[in-house]
């Protein structure tokens, strides 16, 4: 995101936080719409010079709203869905089902139903028994789904533990070494009313090179030659890595998608197996760096020869991922600028020892009651994941463009908290 200092207070396009903070009040998520959309327009441009037949498909779980889709839609983007709620908001939004592909390690009866009804493109399925379950209720809705199959390709992400999805030991797809995936390619094919449209994998989040995605690429190719399975789609999955602080890497897009692309092409024509169609399921680096929380400064309590902490109006309730993974985040007073620094931990307002924001972060000797503060690259995986722990409210959203400053999702009432409670 672009900030910028005018009168030593922060900007995005020549919009004071100030004044956003005064309309629209703290905790409050900001998010630079134009970022966006650019994110977006650079996987198109990157896949396009590739020669490639493609879809990116948004995953939604990094930060879903009905104006996000509307953006997304807009930007010639598919959805990645992996809840009938995240398909609710899609359909609400006029989304296209037939952009929707619908994930989940364990969607249930009503879930299926519910995506078949809507018409979503396909399903990914995620487990042998998903097969027969599919099956039969596509039958009983007089329909034919198009599924592709997620594997297991035993390929460890360079990420956090959490956050690695490849490796030999997890919840997701189905273990190629293991037969598991040979045995789900060949029960679909089996299915009376799927048609077996492809192969998904998916190997972590957070990565910021190719080269795990590259040799599993180079994996799943030769493990479907060696079986004669055809496929029309292959899907890669994302977890394209952001910018949380100076010492991340940005994914490199173009290099990265590039060299991604042209090993699917490569190692194809070297064994004479059809190129399929490539598939992306972007999230966190269409939005993440695209998005800021800002807080209100509240208690700052200094204890002698130990610490300085500074608590704010929010917490783990809005900002879960530091006391999830230990995640590292850049922040910086919004009001003024201040050359003297000094290390404190910046905490929640939550009744929790966990929730702190950051520890050992830089910022004014001067900071006190009242000040605005901003933490940067939250727009991924933090409103998506915010709770009512506590009984705290959920923050508004807003996007800011040149053309102006605009409320997407609107702060949580006292009402709307108890809204579903029995009185």
């Amino acid at each position: 995101m672009n900030l910028t200092r005018e009168q030593g207070v922060l900007t995005i396009h020549g919009h004071s936080l100030l004044d956003i903070k005064e309309q629209y009040g703290t905790p409050l998520f900001v998010y630079d719409e134009s970022l966006i959309r650019n994110q977006c327009r650079r996987f198109h441009e990157t896949l396009q010079a590739s020669g490639l037949t493609y879809t990116i498909s948004y995953a939604s779980k990094a930060f879903t709203s009905i104006q996000l889709f509307k953006l997304m839609q807009e930007e010639q983007m598919g959805l990645d869905v992996v809840s009938e709620g995240e398909l609710y908001t899609a359909l609400t939004a006029q989304f296209d089902p037939q952009k929707i592909h619908f994930h989940g390690n364990n969607k249930t009866d009503h879930e299926i139903e519910y995506a078949i009804e809507a018409g979503v493109e396909y399903f990914v399925i995620d487990a042998i028994d998903e097969i027969e379950r599919i099956n039969t209720i596509a039958k009983r809705k007089n329909s034919t789904v198009k599924a592709v199959l997620r594997v297991n390709p035993g390929v460890e992400a360079h990420t956090h533990e959490f956050i690695q999805t490849g490796q030999e030991d997890s919840k997701f797809g189905l273990s190629i070494k293991h037969g598991l995936a040979i045995k789900g390619v060949k029960h679909i094919q089996e299915a009376s009313h799927i048609d077996f449209y492809g192969i998904h994998f998916h190997i972590g989040s957070q990565i910021f090179e190719s080269t795990g995605t590259i040799e599993t690429i180079q994996i799943v190719i030769h493990w479907l030659k060696e079986n004669n399975i055809d496929i029309k789609v292959l899907n890669i999955g994302g977890g394209f890595s952001i910018k949380y602080t100076s010492e991340d890497i940005s994914y490199p897009i173009e290099d990265g998608i590039k060299a991604i692309t042209q090993t699917l092409i490569d190692t194809c024509n070297e064994i004479d197996y059809k190129t399929p169609e490539i598939s992306l399921e972007p999230g966190r680096s269409i939005v993440g760096e695209a998005g800021i929380t800002l807080y209100e400064v509240g208690t700052v309590k200094s204890i002698p020869e130990t610490n300085k902490y500074i608590s704010i109006d929010g917490g783990m309730s809005d900002h879960i991922r530091t006391a999830l993974y230990d995640a590292q985040y850049e922040l910086e007073l919004v009001d003024r600028e201040d050359n003297q620094t000094e290390n404190v931990t910046v905490a929640g307002k939550l009744c929790e020892s966990g929730d702190i924001i950051a520890r050992n972060t830089a910022l004014p000797v001067s900071t006190k009651r009242g000040d605005t503060l901003c933490v940067k690259s939250t727009g991924a995986y933090h409103y998506s994941m915010s709770s009512n722990y506590n009984q705290m409210l959920k923050p508004a959203v807003v996007f800011v463009s040149e053309q102006g400053v605009r409320e997407v999702i609107k702060r949580q009432s006292l009402e709307h908290l108890i809204a579903n409670e029995v009185q």
